[in-house]
């Protein structure tokens, strides 16, 4: 079972799913393949991205980090990330 934090919402783990699968991605492909908004789905990338669990490879592309995978691996707890500033 993977472990969330207090910060985490249901399509935050869609997101990561879809990166995961694809490789890469960027909010307005996403939004549309999980049925979000690109404003929100934008939010949520970032917001992944300051706790780790994306990387950042281009402007809006982003790629799965080693924290991502191990995430969806269910070998980390979310709750432990700490955000970056």
């Amino acid at each position: 079972m993977r472990r969330r934090a207090d910060w985490w919402v249901l399509a935050d783990d869609m997101i990561l799913e879809y990166i995961s699968d694809e490789g890469t991605g960027t909010p307005k492909v996403i939004s549309r393949e999980i049925d979000k908004s690109q404003g929100y789905v934008n939010q949520r990338c970032s917001l992944l991205e300051s706790y780790g669990l994306l990387t950042k490879v281009a402007r809006g592309v982003y790629t799965l980090s080693e924290a991502g995978e191990q995430y969806l691996s269910e070998d980390l707890d979310a709750s432990t990330l700490e955000k970056s500033e």
